[in-house]
């Protein structure tokens, strides 16, 4: 997963602060580096898969929050994943 091309297209997409792009950003590459994701769906995680995903969360929720419920779906269907939740981040333009 490229870590710039996610945060150009989660700017793009969501136009969220940049404290929250960050945060997802880094989560993100965590995800990638554990490898988990790879293991429970079969495929490489990329930066199209994560946008996909975090639009089909509620409109309303802020980024951090968007990722947080993927990370809950992913938990339902695979277990895990809790370490991935995004618990504080820094509320910055």
């Amino acid at each position: 997963m490229d870590a710039t091309e996610l945060d150009r297209r989660l700017r793009e997409e969501f136009d969220p602060p940049e404290g929250a792009r960050r945060v997802v950003v880094r989560q993100a590459r965590d995800l990638v580096d554990s490898g988990e994701y790879r293991t429970d769906a079969g495929v490489e995680l990329t930066a199209e898969a994560i946008i996909s995903n975090l639009r089909d969360a509620p409109e309303e929720q802020s980024l951090p929050e968007k990722w947080n419920w993927w990370m809950g779906s992913l938990g339902i269907a695979y277990g895990g994943y809790t370490e991935f939740l995004i618990v504080r981040w820094e509320r910055t333009n």
